[in-house]
């Protein structure tokens, strides 16, 4: 996870890059598992949160639907579209993400071209007003009343804190109040998701990146978001749902998606209550056949959940030959709309929501 291992992808140059692309996007054969169901959710009010590659994740779904999105958890990830290239967009087919690969791992994950300007957070909030204005994205005013957290463990390495500090400013520039944000900087923790009382020490930087610093990451982001929720449970008593991603791919050939994902569903939630929804976004190394269920099961989204009446979304990315570790798209591997709503991966993830907001049968 110290690079999101976008590097193997770099080291094979241009033309195996462009091949390994066809091999990892092959179809995954898996045997059939249980459709999502529908749960008349009210997705209105949907939140989103990730760590690492899912930090960009969670800030390119929020800016391309932010009239769904309410709030947005940025746990280790940078400003929205950081590691586009400046010349990407002259670039055909997989050869611009190939482009975007050295910008992602040194100026927005290490903050090694800072001397360069990057990021450049005012730029970066002018090419997403550019994207709002174009309509490939929803429109900025959308974002004016959302709540973002924004967390950087002082151990981190991977993601330095001058980069979550860079995704701060960002949010300020397209207009968000100071008051509706929070920049969490004063834990010990290395590269993970923070728990109160699971996972590796707090400092780690390791599989399964969970650690426990004795602090309720999952509550602080849902109450920053929803405000006063009431306590959390000890232990959820709902059921972690295994469903088929495979029909919200449907014509999808290069979407670096799993076959398989997870959501969490309060007993409440499943039977008549109008729960609302929140998107969790694994990181790099994290998927279930990287790490199996340590974050959904330890993240304590469960837990808040039943209490709550949340339904818990745990999309899931592939690992593949370009991206073994089974990282969320930032820096265009599934082609040129990865920022926007025609993005793959944001297009399948928001038919999620949009069938768990269909009504119950």
């Amino acid at each position: 996870m110290s690079t999101l291992d976008i590097r193997t992808a770099a080291k094979y140059g241009v033309f195996g890059f462009l091949a390994i692309v066809v091999a990892g996007n092959a179809a995954r054969a898996d045997e059939a598992a249980a459709p999502l169901p529908s749960l008349a959710a009210n997705t209105t009010e949907t939140s989103v949160s990730g760590i690492s590659s899912g930090a960009y994740m969670a800030g390119q779904f929020q800016i391309a639907h932010s009239k769904t999105v309410v709030g947005a958890a940025i746990i280790a990830g940078g400003p929205y579209g950081c590691a586009e290239s400046a010349f990407s967009d002259m670039m055909l087919g997989p050869g611009a993400a190939f482009l975007n690969l050295s910008k992602a791992i040194n100026g927005c994950m290490l903050n090694a071209l800072a001397i360069w300007g990057v990021p450049d957070v005012e730029a970066l909030a002018e090419k997403t007003r550019k994207l709002a204005a174009s309509g490939r994205i929803d429109p900025i005013e959308n974002l004016l009343d959302d709540r973002v957290y924004l967390f950087s463990g002082s151990n981190d390495r991977t993601v330095v804190p001058a980069i979550v500090a860079a995704a701060y400013e960002f949010y300020k520039r397209l207009g968000i109040p100071e008051n509706q944000l929070t920049y969490v900087s004063n834990l010990p923790a290395g590269h993970a998701f923070v728990t109160a009382d699971l996972g590796l020490a707090c400092e780690s930087t390791g599989n399964p990146y969970v650690v426990d610093c004795d602090y309720d990451q999952a509550g602080n982001v849902l109450k920053h978001v929803y405000g006063d929720l009431a306590p959390r449970v000890a232990t959820p008593s709902g059921t972690f749902i295994e469903f088929d991603q495979r029909p919200f791919l449907a014509g999808k050939s290069n979407h670096g998606m799993e076959n398989r994902g997870v959501a969490y569903i309060p007993k409440s939630c499943a039977a008549s209550t109008t729960c609302r929804v929140h998107i969790a976004f694994h990181g790099c190394a994290q998927n279930r056949e990287n790490t199996g269920e340590q974050f959904i099961r330890d993240s304590g989204y469960a837990n808040w959940a039943d209490s709550n009446a949340f339904v818990v979304l745990f999309p899931q990315a592939a690992s593949s030959p370009v991206n073994p570790q089974g990282c969320w798209d930032w820096w265009g591997y599934t082609g040129h709309d990865y920022l926007t709503r025609d993005a793959p991966q944001i297009d399948a993830v928001y038919k999620m929501l949009e069938h768990l907001g269909q009504p119950r049968p």
